[in-house]
């Protein structure tokens, strides 16, 4: 927003509820089917609302207690814990952030694929190659000082959230109990496993659409009051949480369990083909492309963004700082999308479906959140800005557990296999930050620092090994 024009609640609310919204909604019946029966699902649904809420109020207490603090997750790291951690927050976001914008491309050419079937399920050749001008044509795009894409968000937005109440309104209509409550612990299939296997099994689904859950942070410096920062991202994530719930519980009363784990992507729209008939599936995918392509812009200046703060602060290399004369992160644009570049090819090869490609960038975010939650506790048990405002405090302390022990939660419940495909990922980064602290000539690592790279290095280096011995797919 190039003016000054500043955010009343209403806009606050709507850009929470914007930056969270995007492809995650259109598969989340099959998403959740796939590992957990109605009641696991209810549990997992209660866990992440908890766990997410309790992480919204740590960022609003955050962005009230350290306003000078403007890199949003990664800055509480590196204030935390030191420049190493900070690193690893802001690369981890930064791969993320990356690794999100493959898994929306696939899933945008899969969404066309109803409509063309040249396209298949987005993976395919035809599909890879249009993602690829797509990428690029929003590169061009974006380099001509294109910050606020307004129009297109307001597009998008409308185009998300009218074909998501049509399915709430017709999959209320259509409920029927006894299909819901069939087997509502999944006993009768073995496959499931037991209601904490289940409940684990939808941890990385509800995280994935929960992801920009920061975004009211962001924008916490154009708010009319900053009380509302709070509000706006109490409201909107309430208001973003009852909508999904609803989506993945009615979707378990219209289509049993089974049926639904069986559902290609986006399954809200098989599901509502199923209850009133053709028209529905091509309204869900018309709001679904629509969608994407306003989520791939928006995650593309993102994307390119962190790296650049990060580079400006001195923890990523400098060439990552440079702008083009419309004031466009341009180098860090041109490295992000060339490694989106290079993610869809190997989508190509290795036919990565969606949910694989949002499971490994769920799991790289775990670590920001993370630090988030431990920064916050870490304040409380200092005492630091308290002794000026010492207001909340108990209840500070009470939510900064939470959300770490939520973060923590989810990082186990990610299971190892993601976990150490997200080390490989962490191990590239050490020879960035090494880079970076060199062209500022400064001290490379603290021992504790150390310590923590030579395990993530030994971890990245197994799990590679594993990949390539077929131990780890």
């Amino acid at each position: 927003m190039g003016d000054n024009k500043k955010l009343g609640l209403f806009s606050l609310i709507g850009l929470v509820v914007g930056s969270m919204i995007g492809g995650g909604a259109f598969a989340l019946p099959a998403d959740m089917a796939r590992g957990a029966s109605g009641g696991a699902i209810i549990l997992g649904w209660l866990i992440t609302g908890i766990g997410m809420v309790s992480l919204a109020f740590v960022y609003q207490n955050l962005s009230m207690r350290k306003p000078d603090l403007n890199g949003g997750v990664y800055s509480y790291a590196k204030a935390g814990f030191g420049d190493y951690i900070g690193f690893n927050s802001a690369w981890g976001y930064w791969l993320s952030a990356l690794l999100g914008n493959v898994s929306y491309a696939v899933m945008l050419f899969g969404s066309l694929g109803y409509f063309f079937p040249v396209f298949g399920k987005g993976n395919n050749e035809v599909s890879i190659i249009c993602a690829s001008i797509l990428v690029w044509s929003l590169q061009i795009l974006i380099s001509r000082g294109v910050k606020q894409a307004a129009f297109v968000n307001v597009i998008t937005t409308i185009a998300k959230l009218v074909p998501i109440f049509l399915f709430l309104i017709v999959t209320i209509i259509c409920f029927k109990v006894d299909i819901f409550t069939l087997d509502i612990w999944g006993q009768s299939n073995p496959d499931l496993g037991n209601v904490v296997d289940q409940v684990k099994s939808t941890m990385l689904v509800t995280l994935w659409v929960f992801i920009g859950i920061e975004g009211a942070v962001v924008i916490s410096g154009r708010a009319e009051n900053r009380k509302d920062i709070g509000k706006a991202t109490i409201i909107g994530l309430v208001g973003t949480l009852v909508i999904y719930s609803l989506i993945s519980i009615l979707s378990l009363g219209v289509v049993n369990q089974a049926d639904l784990a069986q559902m290609g992507t986006p399954s809200m729209a098989y599901v509502l083909e199923l209850a009133v008939g053709k028209w529905g599936a091509v309204v869900i995918n018309l709001g679904l492309v629509i969608s994407l392509f306003g989520a791939l812009l928006g995650w593309s200046l993102l994307a390119a963004e962190i790296p650049y703060i990060a580079a400006k602060d001195g923890i990523f290399p400098k060439m990552f700082a440079k702008e083009n004369s419309k004031g466009s992160p341009m180098n860090s644009l041109s490295v992000t999308n060339v490694l989106v570049q290079i993610s869809l090819i190997i989508t190509l090869f290795s036919s990565s479906t969606y949910q694989a490609l949002y499971s490994i960038a769920s799991s790289a975010i775990l670590i920001p959140y993370l630090f988030s939650g431990l920064y916050a506790w870490k304040l409380v048990v200092t005492g630091e800005t308290y002794d000026v405002n010492p207001a909340g405090k108990s209840n500070d302390l009470i939510l900064a557990i939470i959300s770490s022990i939520y973060a923590a939660w989810l990082i186990y419940a990610a299971g190892l296999t993601y976990v150490l495909m997200v080390t490989i990922l962490y191990a590239a980064g050490i020879g960035v930050f090494i880079n970076a602290k060199k062209e500022k000539k400064q001290k490379i690592m603290l021992n504790y620092e150390k310590i923590i790279a030579l395990l993530l290095l030994v971890a990245g280096v197994t799990a590679l090994v594993m990949m390539f011995t077929g131990n780890l797919s």
